[in-house]
């Protein structure tokens, strides 16, 4: 299935998705590469923001891309697998069954299936800037990312059959 409909068949059902892509077998290629995907786009999500504080203040639109670009593809990646990690260990506190593939797949995935409220969230604050409708667009996406992350890891950490 194109990635693009995993995505939209996420927000319909995210443990059907996530049941899929775990039946695929762990391939950790395939995992950096949603992450390294949701990503990018995350940072592509940046431009319209940072185009508009570079106007507002007067500073130099590059060095905030690039500052942006180091941290979207080089740190995020790095602190997404730690988060992971220690979500895993937490389900095992509390009797998950998983894989440390599983519990990436799940976060990295969930957070690949957000990113098209994360390009509204870029475009409002790009257009529209700091105020209430930033802030719904903000927990629109936290409430979307954190049902699709527990969901997903619930079926992650489900004992197999």
């Amino acid at each position: 299935m194109p990635v693009t409909s995993d995505i939209t068949a996420t927000y319909r059902g995210p443990r059907r998705v996530m049941r899929r892509l775990l039946s695929m077998g762990p391939r950790e290629d395939r995992a950096l590469a949603i992450l390294m995907g949701a990503c990018l786009i995350v940072f592509v999500a940046q431009m319209p923001r940072l185009s508009r504080e570079a106007h507002l203040t007067g500073q130099e639109l590059n060095m905030l891309l690039g500052g942006a670009l180091l941290g979207w593809i080089f740190i995020a990646p790095l602190m997404l697998y730690a988060l992971a990690g220690l979500s895993h260990l937490i389900a095992r506190l509390i009797g998950g069954r998983g894989s440390w593939f599983g519990a990436r797949l799940a976060l990295f995935w969930s957070f690949l299936a957000s990113t098209p409220v994360l390009l509204l969230h870029g475009l409002v604050a790009g257009f529209i800037g700091p105020g209430p409708g930033l802030q719904a667009v903000g927990l629109i996406w936290l409430v979307v990312f954190a049902w699709f992350w527990i969901a997903s890891l619930l079926q992650a950490e489900e004992p197999a059959p």
